[in-house]
């Protein structure tokens, strides 16, 4: 029976293997988007008093063009991610002592952004960047959300990381994670 269909088993076995293929390649990038929306429905988790805060907002100048992710390559997008983790975590490795907050949700945080960034490192940018030469390292790109994070150490340092101050960075934050995961779709498709 094999030898009367030969063509429609090639054409079978053709479309199991770039389904399974196409599977593969997609779930590293379905995890990332994950990993991302637990990172923000942990920092939603963290409780500050907004209402009590108002005076304590400020603008901290978010780098537009991120905002805008189809104005650079994909593989620029998945680095801006890679960047903004590594900033994020390293706001909290700073400051986080001086928060009123549940630990446990702030080591789950903590955990969640390292698993992240491991992810990102070991899959999608290794992929992604394995025929390109590219880095972030030199770019305005870079330089800009370096300032930005730069601005909100600042900030908190300015306001002896009150909790107002911390509650003003959350909402930052969690913008934050609503532009990662916006990058995160576009570097996937």
């Amino acid at each position: 029976m094999a030898s009367r269909y030969p063509f429609q088993i090639a054409v079978l076995l053709s479309f199991t293997t770039s389904l399974a293929l196409g599977n593969n390649l997609l779930q590293p990038q379905r995890q990332q988007h994950s990993s991302s929306l637990a990172c923000l429905e942990l920092l939603k988790q963290l409780k500050g008093k907004p209402e009590n805060c108002l005076q304590d907002r400020i603008n901290f100048k978010f780098p537009e063009e991120i905002k805008q992710p189809q104005q650079f390559q994909k593989e620029k997008a998945a680095l801006v991610i890679q960047e903004m983790l590594q900033n994020i975590l390293g706001i909290f490795r700073k400051n986080i002592s001086t928060t009123m907050w549940n630990e446990t949700i702030v080591e789950n945080l903590l955990d969640e952004l390292h698993q992240q960034m491991d992810h990102l490192k070991s899959t999608i940018l290794q992929e992604r960047l394995e025929d390109k030469n590219m880095t972030m390292r030199d770019t305005t790109t870079t330089l800009r959300l370096k300032s930005y994070y730069w601005r909100i150490s600042r900030y908190l340092s300015a306001k002896e990381n009150s909790i107002c101050a911390w509650t003003v960075v959350q909402a930052e934050l969690i913008r934050n994670f609503s532009i990662i995961n916006r990058l995160t779709d576009y570097f996937q498709h």
